[in-house]
């Protein structure tokens, strides 16, 4: 009688340890699911709509849904960014303030940090739009990667299925390297540093020289008319694996680059008479010619004072070629439309200041019979002659 009641008692332990454990199970497994997702609609399995991107102006903004992450027995500890396990930048962080709750990362396009995840950057060059529409050819920079789930079991098999988002955003090359410092320690985009931007490297020298040795000197009076400028637009500071393309190059008789009064030098296959372009697209200088000349406007001052506005963009060295204007066709011959030019993307000269003097040598005068007495007395045979012929004359 003693030992039933002992076994029935031993049972009857037996089922409360087993209720306990199944119980304790049952809280595990609820405690693992947040109770914001409980009732989430988005408490399901994962889905490829799960991830929206913003393409930011400074950040590239990443936010999934978390719920479906932990229906497939993740959390956000077991998300991370481009498999850089070891990188905490890589790792999202929760937000359960939002309904539904979501996953955020963010990456700085102005920093190095947005490759050390493992970003991948690809230039691709497509046509122009929006602020670019008037070129037929824009380089894009695509930054693109994954956010991928790290299964933590141990064993040869696994019950949990794989997770993997994939993200990407197009940005134009120009506003990366123009308003912002992107890093290229692991992105190889342009600038060697991350001090300066395209536009801090950018500089417009003016020589007086074919050989672009001698700096042009502009006194207040003016220079001469059709005095022969030489022009270098160069890029410091950058990778070889760009070169400078200037698309136009414009004067106005204001020192900002606004087409109230402007003249193109040359703009696609339209290029003044007077203009010579010597480099453009095959280094990382760019260089031309033109003649000074005045503003009709200004016909009336004693001098005319214009600034040079060049518009500038980066090329890579082995498609520059197909960006310049093929001016073989009429097609490309268009004039493009007087709007603004993106200011971050041009650079100014210095005034030039022209006087009313023309810089072509002056005919020389025509005389009588008798020749000037300067022709006479420097000439040292015509006064032997004459020296010789007085004294002849002498008895």
């Amino acid at each position: 009688m003693c030992n039933r009641r002992t076994y029935r008692s031993a049972m009857e332990t037996t089922k409360l340890v087993i209720i306990t454990v199944l119980l304790g199970l049952i809280l595990q497994a609820n405690a693992q699911t947040p109770s914001a997702c409980i009732l989430s609609p988005t408490n399901r399995a994962p889905e490829n709509t799960d991830i929206n991107v913003t393409c930011g102006t400074q950040y590239m903004d990443l936010s999934i849904y978390i719920c479906p992450m932990y229906q497939a027995l993740y959390n956000e500890s077991l998300m991370v960014v481009n498999n850089q396990l070891t990188n905490s930048l890589c790792y999202g962080t929760a937000d359960f303030t939002v309904t539904p709750p979501v996953l955020r990362f963010r990456f700085p396009i102005n920093e190095s940090s947005a490759s050390a995840c493992g970003n991948v950057y690809k230039v691709t060059s497509q046509v122009g739009s929006g602020a670019f529409a008037d070129f037929s050819n824009v380089q894009y920079v695509n930054i693109s990667g994954t956010v991928n789930s790290i299964d933590p079991s141990a064993g040869a098999i696994t019950y949990r299925p794989q997770i993997m988002y994939k993200y990407s955003c197009n940005y134009p090359m120009q506003y990366l390297l123009n308003n912002t410092q992107i890093g290229v320690s692991g992105v190889n985009i342009a600038i060697r540093d991350n001090n300066g931007s395209f536009v801090s490297t950018l500089s417009m020298q003016l020589y007086q020289d074919a050989n672009y040795q001698q700096v042009l000197t502009v006194p207040p009076t003016g220079i001469n008319l059709k005095t022969k400028i030489y022009v270098n637009v160069k890029a410091t500071n950058l990778t070889d694996r760009f070169n400078l393309l200037l698309d136009r190059c414009y004067a106005t008789t204001s020192p900002y680059p606004v087409l109230t009064t402007y003249y193109d030098l040359f703009v696609g296959c339209n290029r003044d008479a007077q203009t010579k372009i010597e480099l453009n697209g095959v280094s990382q200088s760019a260089r031309f010619s033109f003649e000074a000349f005045r503003f009709v406007e200004h016909k009336n001052l004693t001098v005319s004072t214009f600034y040079l506005h060049c518009a500038t963009r980066l090329c890579e060295a082995s498609t520059c070629a197909s960006l310049l204007p093929n001016c073989g066709t009429t097609q490309n011959r268009r004039r493009r439309e007087a709007e603004m030019v993106p200011t971050n993307t041009t650079i100014t000269s210095p005034p030039i200041v022209v006087g009313v003097k023309s810089a072509e040598p002056e005919p020389f005068a025509l005389y009588g019979a008798a020749a000037p007495p300067a022709m006479v007395c420097s000439s040292p045979l015509l006064g032997s002659l004459l020296s010789l012929l007085l004294f002849s004359w002498l008895p």
